[in-house]
């Protein structure tokens, strides 16, 4: 894991190094785009105290909303599995689109049609210039994972995801997995 070079569709797995930065300790990111001129994607599992409704004018809508990352918190960003329903989707990877129609979102929202396991919105993005991510993966301040999950990862569990690869990754990993966010508070 720690050998592979990113990918679109692979995920960013924060090292237990990053203590104290509040976008990114303990933070599991889905690349959306990974190419020479930089990457963006979106932490997964941080949910915000917000739901669609609260952001968005004409919908009754409770889907979470989840910090994206540290980049245009104010704008709204979306990925799902239905690029049937959403028209101008852009694929990731197995299954998994970026975007799309937001008016087309909004009514499959409001009509029952698309669900929170369908659909995951993002305040902001995580974003690497050009060589940014591939040098902070030279300092060790993340792992590359494959997205074993395939479009599932969208309706996977948030708050223990982390925890979760530190596990599966075992060894002193798993010591991290039940330390304290801020080991300050130990």
């Amino acid at each position: 894991m720690k050998n592979m070079k990113p990918e679109k569709g692979n995920l960013l797995i924060a090292e237990p190094s990053i203590i104290g930065d509040i976008s990114f300790n303990r933070a599991v990111i889905l690349l959306a785009d990974h190419n020479a001129l930089g990457s963006v994607g979106f932490i997964l599992n941080k949910p915000l105290e917000y739901n669609l409704k609260d952001l968005v004018e004409g919908t009754e809508s409770d889907f979470t909303i989840y910090n994206g990352g540290p980049v245009e918190q104010d704008n709204l960003y979306f990925i799902h599995k239905s690029p049937e329903l959403i028209p101008n989707s852009v694929e990731i990877s197995n299954g998994i689109f970026w975007g799309g129609d937001f008016s087309v979102v909004l009514d499959l929202i409001n009509s029952d049609k698309i669900s929170q396991d369908d659909i995951r919105f993002f305040l902001g993005y995580s974003g690497w210039a050009e060589e940014q991510l591939d040098n902070e993966l030279e300092s060790n301040a993340w792992l590359v994972s494959e997205n074993e999950y395939d479009n599932q990862i969208i309706s996977k569990s948030c708050t223990t995801f982390w925890r979760e690869k530190m596990l599966e990754l075992g060894g002193d990993y798993s010591i991290w997995s039940n330390a304290p966010e801020n080991p300050s508070y130990n």
